[in-house]
């Protein structure tokens, strides 16, 4: 027997142990797969195929169209909500990231009682969002809650008021619990990237006179914009589907000025019951997310990598 007989004779047995390997990675991976196609895939689709009917809560579904998305552009109120959401966004975003920064800054180093400092800022974290805004109606109630009296001995009020009937001071409250619940977790990300920096950059940028200042700035910054980028992509898409606290702090009030972009869609979907006009508002702001995501990723990647 020849020897290109023998090799074409292994062949088909090499090809073989080279599947191997890939049919074992597909086997790990199928059980992720089967989830992202149950729960995001097929929900996705059936929120599209939903927004181009009439789908009432009861009765049969009506074909119409895009006269869902053709009506969108007229709806004053969602137009209204979506940029209450956009500058909502632009707040809690500054707040959560300037805070977990900080906090990062002050817990990236070993010493005495840094897992104790660690473990009290990212307590907050596992609180529910339904049991911390719970905690902060009771806490802003005008009767028995703690922050009314305590604005009034600090002069920021003449009198004990509720500080939930206003735009500004609820808006403020809401913020001031969004930053206490989230910080720690974006404090985490942020940690992650400051221990990664490797020390003789620092203590060379010292050697050479760099101030604190100029060390963060030409130092710091620049090699945590991986996973700064990481925490403004999810801070950015966490604070546009914000829904939560503005529904039980706040109710969408006072007088519905704080109604979200997500409050706009359960109003229409469960409470009008226009489930085919709520899933057109869902596919469009799916559509201005993956947008921002993608703005936000073209601006921070390395320009090495584009």
């Amino acid at each position: 027997m020849s020897v290109t007989t023998i090799a074409d004779h292994h062949a088909p047995s090499r090809k073989r142990r080279r599947r191997r390997p890939q049919l074992a990675g597909l086997l790990y991976v199928l059980p992720a797969l089967a989830l992202v196609v149950i729960f995001f895939l097929v929900p996705l689709g059936m929120t599209v195929w939903m927004s181009l009917h009439n789908w009432p809560l009861l009765g049969l579904p009506r074909w119409v169209g895009f006269a869902n998305y053709s009506r969108l552009f007229s709806d004053a109120s969602f137009w209204t909500s979506l940029w209450f959401t956009v500058e909502y966004t632009v707040v809690v975003t500054i707040g959560l990231l300037g805070v977990a920064l900080l906090l990062a800054l002050m817990v990236q180093h070993q010493g005495p009682a840094v897992g104790f400092y660690r473990t009290v800022y990212f307590m907050p974290v596992v609180t529910g969002f339904a049991s911390a805004a719970l905690l902060w109606v009771w806490l802003s109630n005008v009767d028995s809650g703690l922050f009314p009296p305590l604005l009034r001995g600090l002069g920021f009020s003449k009198e004990q008021s509720n500080i939930l009937a206003s735009f500004s001071p609820a808006f403020w409250s809401v913020i001031v619990m969004v930053v206490w619940k989230m910080a720690g977790f974006y404090m985490v990300i942020l940690m992650s990237g400051l221990q990664a920096i490797p020390t003789d950059y620092q203590e060379a940028a010292r050697i050479d006179g760099a101030r604190r200042l100029q060390r963060f700035r030409y130092i710091t910054m620049p090699l945590i914009r991986k996973p700064f980028a990481l925490a403004l992509i999810l801070c950015v898409s966490g604070s546009m589907l914000a829904f939560d606290q503005f529904y039980i702090i706040l109710g969408g009030g006072p007088q519905n000025q704080t109604i979200t972009a997500v409050y706009k869609i359960f109003n229409e979907s469960f409470v009008s019951f226009r489930l085919g006009y709520g899933a057109a508002l869902s596919v469009v702001l799916l559509v201005i997310l993956m947008a921002l995501s993608l703005i936000q990723l073209t601006l921070l990647s390395d320009r090495k990598e584009r």
